[in-house]
């Protein structure tokens, strides 16, 4: 997955401790510092945001080659991966404490979760999210994967404040019922808070953080009810992504992807 000579950026699935290392720096960068998160495996001596699947999921990370490894600021972008294939050995999705997913897991396809996305704040706006992209894309398609799924979140957990993109999300993009996953009590939050004919679109993808913008764009869903995670300090909807059910502008992307390979 290298990137071409001209970029500053090495696109690769951690391959040793150290981009492990630099990955968690990253999360707990984005995710404790700016977020507020916290979690029993959290490392606020040594800057790290960590928790036991992280040995089991595949890690994606965008490194700047300017920065000495050995310093653990050298990851600038990450993905978090787990294939369903390897669900005997993680004992469960991580998500799978948020949503019920029955239907998921229910339609034998290969399903990929998603997780702890982010993007070193000096690096956003420019083209790191452009290069993860196209990692999962190869990620994607090396392995056959069908159906893309994860917890995408909003920034709070104030859901009345956050009812204009909720009700927007669950009156224009709810998942069909074959692949409709369902948010859990006790966090459980209903999404239709707003009727349909009194939604403002505008507002709505004002108040949409730009990652699920995006997998909007690329055809994605969200499941029944979001979770508030209150550790993390966020409201969470479970977005899935039917490979299958792209539009034809991002089916052909991903072909084109494949015939090149």
């Amino acid at each position: 997955m290298l990137l071409a000579e001209d970029t500053v950026y090495t696109l690769r699935l951690a391959s040793d401790p150290a981009d492990l290392r630099g990955a968690q720096r990253l999360r707990y960068r984005v995710f404790v510092e700016e977020l507020g998160a916290e979690g029993p495996l959290v490392d606020h001596a040594q800057r790290l945001e960590r928790d036991e699947f992280d040995p089991v999921f595949d890690h994606l990370v965008l490194i700047d080659t300017r920065v000495d490894p050995a310093s653990a600021d050298h990851v600038v972008g990450a993905y978090r991966l787990l294939p369903s294939d390897r669900l005997d050995r993680a004992g469960r999705f991580y998500s799978s404490t948020e949503y019920d997913l029955s239907a998921l897991l229910a339609s034998g396809r290969r399903l990929l979760e998603l997780g702890r996305t982010c993007v070193h704040p000096d690096h956003r706006g420019g083209a790191a999210m452009f290069h993860l992209w196209n990692g999962l894309a190869d990620y994607v398609l090396e392995r056959d994967i069908e159906v893309l799924f994860g917890a995408a979140s909003f920034h709070g957990t104030d859901v009345a404040a956050l009812a204009m993109p909720l009700s927007y999300l669950y009156h224009t993009h709810l998942s069909p019922p074959e692949m409709r996953v369902r948010a859990l009590p006790p966090g459980r939050a209903e999404m239709n808070l707003i009727p349909a004919e009194q939604l403002d679109r505008a507002a709505a993808m004002k108040a949409m953080p730009a990652l699920i913008k995006a997998y909007l764009r690329l055809g994605g869903t969200v499941g029944d009810g979001a979770f508030i995670d209150r550790p993390f300090n966020t409201t969470d909807v479970c977005l899935v992504m039917d490979t299958g059910r792209m539009s034809s502008r991002h089916r052909d992307f991903y072909t084109r992807k494949k015939g090149s390979a």
